[in-house]
């Protein structure tokens, strides 16, 4: 017997795949040819290859690759080799790919000692672009100690970008950040938040402050930042940073029993993660977005989104129908 839920959630798919199907016209291969269960065989998983897209920081020129990675939660681990040893060949694969951007903060729980710990290791801090941010202080001595706490656990004398994360004790933390960076200990300085909520607030401080660097949620369920903070970005000469890309895993459920669309291929993409990372550097206003995983092959599955095609309009336009 069918339920009213069972019946709802069919509806639902259905509505996503109808909305995904005109574009797979575009492709040799169509959406249906694609697993559909859990018990199909999945793809093999293939190594990064290619050349990793990148991007301008307005204030410098200085390019990064548009695939970084967060470290929230993926690298909030402990000490032993069970914990440690996925995250080492994370960040293998991630610095072997030529991808960069790292960001953390201090109130990640162990996530800068873990951090410092692996780049010490494999002695690849050279090779990363570090960020961190001043997070829940309030007063120049309370940030100031912070920082200081932070260079020590991430085993460096120095960050490409100090943040304001978000938006607490803005004017007073912002300043501290600008008199680090005129010391040689902070490359850029930018402001944050998660949520849409805030924008309102981050556009006033963008004007305000003008600040390197913005970091701010972004998918295709969540589009807020389009209003105001990229043409805001753009406008000021502002690097956007985007956290949230995957709506902390939630977008992965609603596709879950949905293949990935046929035109996929045609943008250079396999999967889902690959479809919802594009869709965000596609967007010009962006940066670089920083996806965290604690798993090598999903790492190397984000590093995918950066090689290629980005998607044009009305492949954005059916991935946002398609999750609506």
């Amino acid at each position: 017997m069918t339920t009213r839920r069972d019946f709802i959630a069919s509806t639902a798919l259905s509505a996503a795949a109808i909305a995904l199907a005109p574009l797979s016209a575009c492709s040799q291969e169509s959406p249906s040819s694609a697993p559909t269960n859990k018990n199909a065989a999945r793809p093999v998983e293939t190594a990064f290859a290619g050349t990793l897209i990148t991007r301008a920081i307005p204030a410098s020129g200085e390019r990064i690759p548009v695939i970084g990675m967060g470290t929230s939660g993926s690298f909030e681990v402990g000490t032993s080799a069970a914990e440690r040893d996925p995250l080492r060949e994370v960040l293998t694969r991630f610095i072997a790919a030529g991808a960069t951007v790292i960001d953390t903060a201090p109130t990640y729980g162990t996530a800068e000692d873990v951090l410092g710990d692996l780049l010490a290791a494999a002695k690849s801090r050279g090779r990363v672009f570090m960020a961190t941010k001043l997070s829940g202080v309030s007063g120049r001595g309370e940030g100031l100690a912070q920082f200081n706490d932070s260079l020590r656990r991430l085993q460096t004398d120095k960050v490409e970008l100090l943040q304001v994360h978000n938006l607490r004790d803005t004017d007073t933390q912002l300043a501290l950040a600008r008199e680090l960076k005129q010391q040689g200990k902070v490359k850029y300085v930018g402001l944050t938040h998660y949520q849409e909520r805030a924008q309102a607030q981050l556009a006033d401080d963008m004007r305000r402050l003008k600040p390197d660097f913005v970091q701010i949620n972004y998918s295709p369920v969540s589009r807020g930042a389009e209003r105001t903070i990229f043409p805001l970005a753009q406008d000021l000469g502002i690097a956007v940073m985007i956290n949230r890309a995957f709506e902390d895993g939630r977008l992965f459920g609603q596709v879950r029993d949905i293949p990935v669309p046929g035109w996929a291929k045609d943008v250079g993409a396999d999967s889902w993660a690959q479809l919802f990372l594009k869709f965000v550097v596609s967007q010009p206003a962006v940066t670089v977005v920083i996806p965290a995983t604690s798993k090598p092959k999903n790492q190397t599955d984000n590093l995918k989104a950066g090689v290629g095609a980005l998607l044009d309009e009305k492949q954005r336009a059916a991935l946002i129908a398609a999750l609506g």
